[in-house]
């Protein structure tokens, strides 16, 4: 089975997936570099993570499954640990600089005290 196989409106969906997942991805790393402090910075990637590469990783899911005639195994896998791990990583990354008292912008609420 090629792609010519696949229907057009599946054709659709995934570049919707990939497109929309590598713009996510895009603005994640722009976030990273263009954010003033950690706390801040620290929200762009892990959305870019979460969303941007759990997009393209669907939209990998359902070509390889068009493909293979079944669900494909490894992408679901993946994108479910991926959903599962990046929110606690960053929640852990999160807590280890509040207890080193990482210093923030001024505007940031609730920042620990010197």
């Amino acid at each position: 089975m090629n792609t010519l196989d696949m229907p057009w409106a599946l054709q659709l969906v995934i570049a919707l997936f990939l497109l929309g997942g590598a713009v996510v991805a895009l603005i994640g790393s722009w976030g990273l570099a263009k954010l003033p402090d950690f706390y801040t910075r620290l929200h762009g990637p892990t959305k870019a993570s979460t969303l941007g590469v759990g997009c393209t990783l669907i939209g990998s899911l359902l070509f390889f499954s068009h493909q293979q005639d079944g669900v494909s195994v490894q992408e679901a896998l993946v994108t479910i640990f991926l959903f599962a791990t990046a929110p606690v990583s960053a929640h852990m990354m999160g807590k280890a600089a509040l207890r080193r008292r990482l210093r923030g912008v001024a505007r940031t609420r609730h920042m620990p005290e010197e």
